[in-house]
Formats: structure tokens, sequence, C-alpha cells
């Protein structure tokens, strides 16, 4: 998609972020949030997600945001402070478009330029065969399935995860500085 611009996201991004999740809150099953969240809210995630030194990327295309993505620590505990979690909304009408792809594939080579080993996704509903598709042509493979882990329009979801080494993964110690 060469009409597609991946870049790190800014403040004013926020509300239009804001939108796309809030669209996937009340009609999608990616998110097992059921009340969307406010934009202070989605401002203070952003700036979470940026503290940890880690990125929080947009894809525009002719001037709107048509999705975006962000890597987070994946548990606080120390021995996790390698692997992160990926997240990744697209607006309904970008769907299908190769922007996730796009979103998801800068996501990874940002991630592999810090000190992070893993990347773990946790995909909303095991239905959800675009996104596991997406993670699978990415590199990722399923670890497991949680079942009817989240309740959501009235029925069960489970929580598919997936995962992918980053950089050299477990091939190698953990850089030192970075303990």
């Amino acid at each position: 998609m060469s009409d597609c611009l991946v870049r790190p996201s800014i403040a004013e991004d926020v509300l239009p972020v804001s939108l796309i999740y809030s669209h996937h809150v009340r009609h999608g099953t990616a998110t097992f949030e059921v009340t969307p969240p406010d934009i202070e809210e989605m401002a203070r995630r952003r700036a979470s997600v940026l503290a940890a030194g880690l990125p929080f990327l947009i894809a525009e295309r002719q001037g709107a945001i048509v999705g975006y993505a962000y890597a987070n620590l994946y548990r606080p505990r120390p021995a996790y402070r390698f692997t992160v979690e990926d997240s990744i909304y697209l607006d309904p009408d970008s769907v299908g478009k190769g922007i996730g792809r796009l979103l998801l594939s800068a996501l990874i080579n940002e991630c592999e330029l810090g000190p992070w080993r893993q990347m773990i996704a946790v995909i909303g509903d095991s239905g959800n065969i675009p996104s596991i598709r997406l993670h699978e042509a990415l590199g990722f493979c399923q670890t497991g399935v949680f079942r009817a882990v989240g309740w959501k329009f009235e029925r069960w979801l489970d929580t598919v995860l997936m995962q992918r080494s980053l950089g050299s993964g477990d091939r190698q110690a953990a850089n030192s500085h970075s303990e």
C-alpha cells in the first residue's frame, strides 16, 4: 500500500485513535472492554507506552488516520522485561487493504531495535481469523487458546495466544545493560 504512511504517533493523534478504538469496543471482539475509554484515558495509555520506550505507530492515508499499533510491556514483573505485547486496530473501512500488515511489520521492526526478545499477541475471539492470519504471516505461532474467558455481546469468547521471537530471541542471553 504505497499511499499509506506509517509514522510515530503525536499527541494530536489521540482523538482519531480513540474513535477507532471506541468502534472496536462497541462493535467488535478484538478487545474485551465493554465501555469505550474517554480521550483522557486514551492519552494516558499512549503516554504510558511512550514512557516505557515502546513504539506507538499511526497509519495515515490521504491525511486520515486509518489505524494504529503499539507495543506494551507484557507483564509488570521484572522477569518479563524483554517481552512485549502488540495491539493493532484499524478503522473499519480500512480492513483487508494491507494496512494491518504495514503497521504490524513496522511495529516488529521498531521493537527489534530495542532490548525486547519476544512479542506476544493476545487475540480476542478465536473467530478473529483475519488477525490470526496476519500474525501468522508475520512469523507468529499459536501457543494456546484460553477458552471462554470473556463474556461480551451475550456470548463467551476465547483468546488466542501467539508468539514471535524478536531479534535473536532466546538464542543468546539478554543484554546485561538492559537487565
